[in-house]
């Protein structure tokens, strides 16, 4: 029986410890699994980090892997789940030249249609920043790029679980250890 290979969201929690990045980056290398996106940072529990890995793969492999991934020291929990099992959103940054702002109202009304905020306006540039679906950043980077974009950054996918996790019962413990 051949699985399909989906979007899977992998959150790790883990204690904040150098090289670990490379540790479950390794993982999936080995695995020559591709990782879409990458997002790490503080959790709901001090001294406790959370992982956000985006990857496609088959619902057997994620398994696999948050196994492994739970076998480094510093991994407190690991766990996958599907697009439909998160509430997810990615944020981006567009520079743009300051005269196209004034000169070129169907820019005005992409910023309003796509519900962009202006970050900052000066002579020379001026910053949209856009949080959403992967989709939506794609459909106005698309949209913006006929008129000239001077840079464009998009942050990993940010995730959490729609179902209750009951994770931070155990991150507190563990924290309290």
């Amino acid at each position: 029986m051949n699985e399909d290979i989906k979007s899977f969201t992998i959150s790790i929690y883990t204690e904040n410890n150098i090289g670990l990045l490379n540790r479950i980056s390794a993982i999936f290398q080995r695995r020559h699994i591709n990782i879409e996106s990458l997002t790490t940072s503080q959790s709901e529990i001090d001294g406790v980090n959370r992982f956000v890995i985006v990857v496609n793969m088959t619902e057997t492999n994620a398994n696999k892997i948050v196994k492994q991934i739970e076998k480094q020291v510093e991994t407190i929990r690991a766990y996958y789940h599907t697009d439909e099992e998160t509430i997810y959103q990615e944020s981006c940054m567009f520079k743009i030249k300051s005269t196209l702002l004034f000169e070129e109202p169907q820019i005005q009304n992409i910023i309003k249609e796509c519900n962009a905020r202006i970050v900052t306006v000066n002579k020379e540039f001026f910053v949209l920043e856009k949080s959403g679906r992967r989709n939506e950043i794609e459909s106005l980077r698309r949209d913006l790029n006929v008129f000239g974009i001077m840079q464009f950054v998009r942050s990993g996918r940010i995730a959490v679980t729609k179902d209750e996790m009951k994770v931070t019962e155990m991150l507190l413990a563990f924290n309290n250890q």
